[in-house]
Order: C-alpha cells, then sequence, then structure tokens
C-alpha cells in the first residue's frame, strides 16, 4: 500500500486550484515509510483524495504533484505521455522559427517537476531538479532517447537547488555521445558556441531569445553597454543590429573569451567591442566616476534571491545597479533591465527601478515588458514559472 500525506485541515485550497507544490508545514502527518522521490498518495483532513506526488524529506517543499487525476498511475508510460505533451506544444515553435535551440521542457510549467529539457542542435541537455525527477532518470532518459532523435543526452545536474532536496550534484553523459566543447547554434540570425558541459544554466540562457531580438531591434546607432555580459548574447545582438560599439562587463575571464568568439563568429568588427572583466557593481561606479554615458544599457544579473529571507539585500543589489544604470544613460538612451529572481514579484521589481530613477534624478517611461520566449510557459496554475522580467526604460529627452 502507499506512504500518504495527510493535510492539515484547510490545506488542500491550494491543491484544488492545481499548484503543484505542497510545503512541509501543511502536512499533519506521513501515513508508511516513504523513500526520497518515492511517489505518495496525498489526501485532505477528512480523507479525500486530492494527488499523487514526490516525496521530498530533505525539502521545505515536502512533495510536487504528479497528478490530479486519481485514475492516472505513475508508470514509464505516463512519463513517455507527458514528454509527448511537451514537444507537441513545441511543434509551431520548431517547425515555424526551425529553432535549433530551444527548452523542450519546462518542469512544473510542463506537469514534470523538477526536469529541465533543452535542445542544443543535435544534443539533449538535461537537468534533474527534485527527487521524484531524480528517482524516474532512467525512464524519462529512455523516453526522451526513444521521442528526440539525437546525438546524444547530457546530464547538467550540478545546481544548488538539488542539496535542497538532499540531492548530490551530477553532471555526465546519460546516452548517445558526448557533446563538444563547443556547440554551434543559431538563433535570430546570430549565432554562437554554447558550451554546455561548464557553461551557466545548461550553456545559455535560451529564456532571453526574443529579449535579444528587442535589443537588436533598437541598437542602431547606439553605443551599448552589456553588464553581467556572460558569452555576449546580448552584445552581438546588438552589434548585429547596427550597434556603434559594445562594451561587455563580466566577471569570468573565461566567458569573455567565448564573448569574443562570438562576436568572430558573426563575422562582425572587433574593433566595434570591449571586453571590461570586473565586477559589475564597481565598474559601473568607475564610468559614473569617469563621467562616461551610454544610448543602450542591458542589466541582466544573475539571480538574487534564493529565500525570501534575502529579498531585503537583493532588493538593494537591484536598485543599486538601476541607479547606476539611469546615471549613465544620455537623454534618450534605453535601459533593458531584468530580473530572473522569482521570488522578486513584478510590481516590486518595477517599484525598485522607480526608486532608481527616482533617485538618479531620471524621469524614464517604460515603453515595453518583456518576459521569457515561449517555450518557457508559465502554467497559470503555477505562477512562480513565471520567473524573468524585464521592462525597458526610456529617459526622456
Amino acid at each position: 500500500m502507499p506512504a500518504t500525506l495527510i493535510l492539515k485541515p484547510g490545506r488542500e485550497k491550494s491543491l484544488l486550484r492545481r499548484h503543484p507544490w505542497i510545503f512541509s508545514g501543511a502536512v499533519a502527518r506521513v501515513d508508511g515509510q516513504p523513500q526520497t522521490g518515492e511517489t505518495v498518495e496525498v489526501r485532505a483532513a477528512d480523507g479525500t483524495w486530492l494527488a499523487r506526488a514526490a516525496y521530498s524529506p530533505h525539502s521545505q517543499i515536502i512533495a510536487r504533484v504528479w497528478t490530479f487525476d486519481p485514475d492516472e498511475d505513475l508508470t514509464p508510460a505516463f512519463f513517455r505521455a507527458r514528454l509527448e505533451r511537451a514537444l507537441s506544444a513545441r511543434y509551431p515553435l520548431i517547425s515555424n522559427l526551425q529553432l535549433p535551440a530551444l527548452r523542450l521542457v519546462n518542469a512544473e510549467s510542463d506537469r514534470l517537476p523538477g526536469l529541465i529539457v533543452d535542445r542544443y542542435a543535435d544534443f539533449l541537455v538535461c537537468q534533474f531538479l527534485a527527487a521524484g525527477a531524480e528517482r524516474w532518470k532512467r525512464e524519462i532518459v529512455t523516453a526522451l532517447a526513444e521521442l528526440i532523435p539525437s546525438a546524444g543526452i547530457y546530464e547538467r545536474s550540478d545546481v544548488e537547488v538539488r542539496a535542497k532536496e538532499g540531492l548530490e550534484p551530477v553532471t555526465g553523459v546519460l546516452a548517445g555521445l558526448a557533446p563538444p566543447e563547443l556547440i554551434e547554434i543559431e538563433e535570430n540570425e546570430c549565432r554562437f558556441w554554447v558550451d554546455v558541459q561548464r557553461g551557466h544554466k545548461t550553456g545559455f540562457y535560451l529564456d532571453q531569445r526574443d529579449n535579444r531580438a528587442a535589443v537588436r531591434a533598437a541598437a542602431h546607432g547606439r553605443e551599448v553597454l552589456n553588464c553581467f555580459a556572460y558569452t555576449g548574447g546580448f552584445g552581438v545582438a546588438a552589434l548585429r543590429g547596427g550597434a556603434a560599439h559594445v562594451t561587455h562587463v563580466e566577471t569570468s575571464a573565461s566567458a569573455l573569451e567565448l564573448a569574443q568568439k562570438n562576436v568572430t563568429l558573426n563575422g562582425l568588427d572587433s574593433a566595434r567591442v570591449e571586453n571590461v572583466v570586473g565586477d559589475v557593481f564597481a565598474v559601473l561606479r568607475q564610468y559614473r566616476d569617469a563621467r562616461r554615458q551610454f544610448d543602450l544599457i542591458i542589466l541582466d544579473p544573475p539571480k538574487f534571491i534564493d529565500s525570501r529571507s534575502q529579498l531585503e539585500r537583493a532588493s538593494r543589489g537591484y536598485k543599486d545597479i538601476n541607479l547606476l544604470a539611469f546615471k549613465l544613460l544620455r537623454l534618450g538612451g534605453l535601459l533593458f533591465t531584468f530580473s530572473c529572481s522569482g521570488l522578486l514579484e513584478a510590481d516590486l521589481f518595477q517599484k525598485i527601478v522607480a526608486d532608481a530613477a527616482l533617485d538618479a534624478k531620471r524621469d524614464p517611461q517604460i515603453v515595453r515588458r518583456l518576459s521569457q520566449a515561449p517555450d518557457h510557459p508559465v502554467a497559470l496554475s503555477y505562477p512562480e514559472g513565471g520567473y524573468l522580467k524585464g521592462l525597458v526604460c526610456r529617459v526622456a529627452g
């Protein structure tokens, strides 16, 4: 008989709205002795059946729901069907846009909690971020290999969130061949080298695809400052759009080396590019003191927030970089500013940017709101999936 989580009275409301997370504080007791990642039944305090979920005793999120259908059992066929559903939803993107790099499975929003699958040309790169996904890894990889022809499937489960699930970091080949040191992809007529074995996330920020296109459309003739540049995605897009000059600022020298290779790969003029290795906060202050000015600035920082206890400190960090950016913008200039911190809500992010503009004594307008690319969908029942938020602000001339 499967183990069962019995919820406290009234704590079933989120599940009735089909939210996939169950927090430990909502659980009255656990009947049975489930192992990490094992499938458990979830019942309300009155015994009403609610869901089947993956048990994770080490995490504050003690269970992640696989299904709200009492007739749906967890089998290899279940995972194959869920993967087929995620792939079919992306067929228009694959066929119409001919994307060689995109997200194929977006975790909870594709009803596969803790599972990320990205495609880079002939290779699939996976992240198993939660205990349930880890437990079913072999079955998931088998289904992926059958459904998506690829040269190889590679794992990048080397992220801190696995520690919260009681899991060790893991990388390596899951099926087929190991990926080469660099994989070439094309996006909106821009070409990029991607390091899927050592790069950020699964190698590239696929979620920013449409926002790179927006920068390209706005960059003509402008002097551009690309902060937290990583491998130069926004910078290459700006140069493709006719930017007069791009300055990349990034702490990682190796990332900037790859950024320069991406400039060369696209046949762009290296004389129009400056690569600066340094802390963005410090470099922005140096530019402020030197009275440097730019026409377009991109702020795409890493996630500043891992828990609500860090929210106040992270808010100060966001305000600091946005304040400095506003001071560096010429009149009529554009600021593309982002947050990928899911715990920072969009309204608070806008307030932080507004406060930064006020302190910088600038009077910007929001001309566009940005989000993640459509291969990173957000389930309406799971708003936390909408982590990426961006504003395009124009400094009034």
